[in-house]
């Protein structure tokens, strides 16, 4: 771990490729559409912000988010490689978000099922008062 640094960016131009791998390394591939580059491609496009996390240039976490930078934002992929977790990436990562969209902002997320523990380990808030509708595909 001696000499192995994190760096924390905004990389708006992340390729499909690399967040495929942070999906697969974090456990999160099942519940994303991690085996179609081309869908995962059409997500990053569509992402108003994305900051990551590189450990001596490997890229070991990312949080995607949709955002006006005004008023809301919707973290919707927080990844973070097993093998890293536990470091505070995910925390950082929030911070990074939260910072970069701006203090007008709200930000929220959908947590994974089993994982909401962690969020509440962070002391990120609860919202009593939401609504979803699952995606078809």
């Amino acid at each position: 771990m001696v000499g192995e640094a994190l760096v924390y960016a905004l990389e708006p131009d992340l390729g499909a490729e690399e967040f495929q791998e942070v999906l697969v390394a974090s456990g999160l591939a099942p519940r994303r559409p991690a085996d179609f580059l081309e869908r995962l491609g059409r997500m990053l496009a569509g992402s108003d912000l994305i900051v990551t996390a590189r450990r001596d240039g490997r890229l070991v976490g990312v949080a995607r988010t949709l955002t006006d930078f005004s008023f809301c934002a919707y973290l919707s992929d927080l990844a973070v490689a097993r093998d890293v977790q536990g470091l505070g990436i995910g925390r950082r990562l929030i911070e990074e978000t939260r910072r970069a969209a701006g203090p007008e902002t709200s930000v929220l997320l959908t947590a994974a099922p089993g994982v909401e523990a962690y969020y509440e380990k962070i002391g990120m808030p609860r919202v009593a008062h939401a609504f979803r509708y699952d995606r078809e595909v």
